[in-house]
């Protein structure tokens, strides 16, 4: 049997979203230091918005928490949309990419589910 969900950090989705978040800050380190307060900026705050949205809507009510995890998994194709951008402007190689890639993937993947548990549907 499945241990209760006590806080959003026993939930893996909220886990992997951290990686996420973690893995993001660590690429962007090599960006050019005039993309502090542009690509860097931007992406490191959808990384980090994708974790905080799933932590927020925990702590609402059941319909809330969906409408939470919706705009996690918005954040999450922003993320994806500005690791593209940065392999398309050459400040990241497309296989460094790869792997958050697959990541976002499995965290979208996650999140739907709960978000259809979260409705009863499953």
């Amino acid at each position: 049997m499945a241990e209760a969900i006590r806080d959003f950090t026993d939930l893996i989705v909220w886990q992997k979203a951290v990686e996420l978040g973690k893995r993001v800050y660590e690429l962007t380190r090599g960006f050019p230091r005039e993309e502090m307060y542009g690509l860097t900026l931007q992406i490191r705050r959808a990384a980090i918005s994708v974790s905080s949205n799933i932590a927020e809507g925990h702590a609402r009510q059941r319909r809330e928490f969906s409408s939470f995890i919706g705009i996690a998994r918005g954040s999450l194709a922003e993320v994806e949309s500005q690791l593209l951008f940065a392999v398309a402007i050459v400040y990241l190689d497309p296989d460094t990419v790869t792997p958050l890639r697959a990541l976002a993937a499995e965290i979208h993947k996650m999140a739907h589910v709960l978000c259809l548990r979260l409705a009863g549907r499953k």
